[in-house]
């Protein structure tokens, strides 16, 4: 790493450079997390050897000082200088639980990584029914939708979600299916099926 700031060059190693800051540098921010959690960052410019043009990094501490710190992270962004700073650095960092929530409840409830297609186009058509799912679940657990019409008890969870939607969406194709044995027999004939 080449450490730009104040138009010195100089290659350095990343904790190396946290380890020279003084403690001046670093910014006291406060996280309003479920458990409120108070962080040290320090912000620069700098160029990286593999990569061309300038990035910003944030160094990030538990504590005031490198030598009190019992966990640092290292963050790396090529957004905008007169965007980064160390509020934003945490701020957005903070935020990144959420996209590790979506996929997880993604790839474990809705299949998302279940595709058995080989093509492009397939691949994003899966992409898109898994995120439109998701999205549909979300919209009726936040709005009380699922809690109103589909569930006789507080749905507090995605998995409950989920599963007061299954039976949803169950119960009507049985319902839809009763009505209409006819149209169901003659779609799978028409892919040479016999439904009886």
């Amino acid at each position: 790493m080449v450490n730009v700031s104040e138009n010195i060059q100089q290659t350095i190693r990343i904790d190396e450079l946290a380890q020279s800051l003084p403690k001046e540098d670093f910014t006291e921010i406060q996280l309003n997390l479920d458990q409120p959690k108070i962080v040290w960052v320090a912000t620069r410019e700098i160029e990286i050897s593999q990569l061309k043009g300038k990035r910003n990094i944030a160094i990030v501490m538990n504590a005031a000082t490198f030598s009190e710190a019992t966990d640092l992270d290292y963050f790396i962004t090529n957004v905008s200088t007169s965007i980064v700073t160390p509020e934003w650095i945490v701020q957005t960092y903070s935020q990144r639980n959420w996209v590790e929530v979506f996929y997880r409840e993604a790839k474990g409830w809705l299949g998302l990584k279940e595709y058995q297609v080989r093509d492009k186009r397939s691949l994003l058509r899966h992409f898109i029914l898994v995120f439109c799912a998701y999205t549909f679940i979300l919209w009726h657990q936040m709005t009380g939708g699922l809690r109103r019409r589909w569930a006789s008890k507080p749905l507090n969870t995605f998995t409950e979600a989920i599963d007061a939607f299954r039976t949803a969406i169950s119960f009507r194709f049985f319902d839809w299916l009763t009505h209409n044995r006819d149209v169901f027999a003659a779609s799978k004939a028409s892919l040479g099926y016999i439904w009886a």
